[in-house]
């Protein structure tokens, strides 16, 4: 299944790659942004960067043509600071991140991140760290925490209760059809654009994944990390990590950290979103730092 990246052209006009530069590419993915950002330097270097070590391995392959130019490298954003340190470099001119959900993770079933293919209840980012499953939440948490987690996460204010007593009655869940069996039993059957089970599933996988302390942690950190006059992109997909990159970066500014660069959040064109229809709900925000 082709891959379209999200915003492609926005980000690199955002980002203002220059030859010479160093750059890093925090959510590399299947490397789409990556081989951009490469395709654009000569004596540069580009710091491919994912939590995934699957889709890393992916990504260095479709790069391969300019791997002279790239060091890939995995881990989480809360450790960046400690990875650029590893790999020599203070700071780099140029950050990237688009915090989707990679294609692969949400189409292989074995990944456990939709209801769409029948798999183990997983969703961790990344199968190499040893964290909590979906399963383990599912089936050990307490009935107030599952309706905490699909309340806040989920931003299912009405029926997290309800929906954490359906799951509790269902237990054991080991499969993620198994869970949207279980959230359609108590939200009943689809009658709007969501599928019942698109808040809870979401839910879960940001819990498994801390993704919201993870994003917390990399906007904070991005005048570490980021050098003066340099810019960070970032490309959210949902309210709950737009308002956190939001928040980030007016406090950056207030503080004069960094300069915002995007007056107004940056949407996807028309023509993207026909041509790739899980670009639509995206939102770019960029910073210079200073």
């Amino acid at each position: 299944m082709e891959h379209y990246p999200v915003m492609l052209n926005e980000s690199l006009d955002w980002l203002n790659v220059r030859p010479d530069g160093v750059f890093l590419d925090a959510t590399a993915g299947l490397g789409n942004h990556s081989r951009a950002i490469a395709e654009r330097l000569v004596t540069g270097r580009l710091v491919m960067h994912d939590r995934d070590g699957e889709s890393l391995e992916q990504a260095r392959g479709f790069t391969a043509d300019y791997a002279d130019r790239i060091t890939p490298v995995r881990g989480r954003f809360s450790e960046l600071r400690q990875t650029l340190d590893r790999l020599g470099l203070s700071k780099v001119d140029g950050l990237l991140a688009d915090l989707g959900v990679s294609r692969p993770q949400l189409t292989a079933s074995e990944r456990g991140f939709s209801f769409m293919n029948d798999g183990p209840l997983d969703m961790r980012m990344s199968r190499e760290e040893n964290v909590e499953t979906a399963a383990d939440l599912v089936n050990f948490s307490s009935e107030e925490e599952l309706a905490r987690i699909i309340r806040d996460l989920g931003e299912e204010r009405g029926n997290g209760r309800k929906l954490a007593r359906a799951l509790i009655r269902a237990r054991p869940i080991l499969t993620t059809g198994q869970l949207a069996r279980a959230v359609m039993s108590s939200a009943g059957p689809r009658t709007g654009p969501l599928h019942p089970g698109t808040k809870v599933f979401m839910a879960l996988r940001l819990a498994v994944n801390s993704e919201l302390e993870e994003v917390e942690a990399l906007v904070r950190m991005l005048p570490s990390v980021v050098a003066s006059g340099g810019r960070a992109v970032v490309i959210s997909f949902h309210s709950l990590e737009d308002r956190l990159v939001k928040q980030g970066f007016l406090t950056h500014a207030r503080g004069g950290r960094a300069r915002i660069l995007t007056k107004h959040v940056v949407r996807p064109s028309e023509v993207e979103v026909r041509t790739n229809a899980a670009s639509r709900s995206a939102k770019l925000r960029a910073i210079e730092i200073v």
